[in-house]
């Protein structure tokens, strides 16, 4: 393998990392603060996706923008999404336990699908990427890198700065924390933390639709894309550390190396190492990387 070619697998590790770690904090957030585990996460990510396939004709009907605009439609909608479907359905889960969580959620997986499948259709579609970042950058000689996937990067990595930003330095960010904790002296020092739950479950989905959103320039938009996603997420939230934003970020990146480069050395066994990876790393330390934070 040649320099240019390293680079190349490099870069596509991180931007795949990177995207893990997008999908991935939102879940933590909800599994590892609101105690919920929500199946359904995955579904966020298809929802996103596909938004940016239906929703680009009409911004461009209506609003006379592209791609770029088509987000910014598409974000404030996914965290509407979330706050209706955290006062509809998930405020109800609190003091359920697991199964009940898991047959509600994987009940909700099932209409999404089909909502999709009579609204979308079944077919798989394509997103254009913008016109702005359509080219490449070269490097070396011969081998040339897509603009479109530094840009995915770059929105992961403003994305997870302004995440440790709210949650380590703002009241907000406080409040989520000393949640995640006890959330029963929250409730005693007069805070709302049902509201304060709403909030997180609202990012959370955002977060998810944002990352299939940017993603489907790249993976195309097709039935299902969400139930694939989802397995490898919880893989991450598990080796990060359940509730850990920082431990999903590294993790992700973990896996993304992992995955990036077990296709290109060992692609029998690629499939299995990201796995290898996870019960290596629990072996180690069982909580995962990093404790809520």
């Amino acid at each position: 393998m040649d320099l240019a070619t390293f680079l190349i697998q490099c870069l596509n590790a991180v931007q795949y990392g990177l995207l893990l770690f997008l999908v991935a904090s939102g879940l933590t957030l909800i599994f590892g603060i609101m105690g919920v585990i929500n199946l359904a996460h995955g579904s966020f990510y298809m929802i996103g996706a596909y938004m940016a396939y239906a929703l680009a004709p009409l911004v461009e009907r209506w609003l006379g923008g592209g791609f770029f605009v088509t987000l910014l439609v598409g974000i404030p909608l996914a965290v509407l999404l979330g706050y209706v479907l955290e006062w509809v359905f998930f405020s109800y889960l609190y003091e359920r336990d697991h199964l009940q969580q898991v047959l509600m959620t994987y009940g909700l997986i099932l209409v999404f699908e089909e909502l999709r499948s009579i609204l979308l259709g079944d077919d798989v579609h394509g997103v254009a990427p913008p016109a702005l970042l359509a080219g490449s950058v070269p490097l070396g000689d011969l081998m040339t890198y897509p603009v479109y996937r530094l840009f995915i990067s770059a929105v992961c990595i403003a994305v997870a700065a302004g995440m440790y930003f709210v949650i380590a330095r703002t009241r907000l960010g406080m409040r989520v924390r000393a949640g995640a904790s006890n959330r029963e002296m929250v409730q005693a020092l007069g805070l709302n933390i049902r509201l304060l739950y709403r909030i997180v479950f609202a990012v959370g989905v955002a977060l998810a639709a944002l990352a299939g959103m940017i993603a489907a320039p790249v993976s195309s938009v097709y039935p299902g894309m969400g139930g694939q996603v989802l397995i490898i997420c919880f893989v991450v939230v598990v080796i990060g550390g359940i509730g850990s934003v920082r431990g999903a970020l590294l993790a992700a990146l973990l896996v993304g190396f992992v995955d990036t480069f077990g296709k290109v050395f060992f692609p029998e066994a690629a499939g299995v190492l990201v796995y290898v990876l996870m019960a290596a790393i629990l072996l180690w330390k069982p909580e995962g990387l990093f404790k809520a934070a």
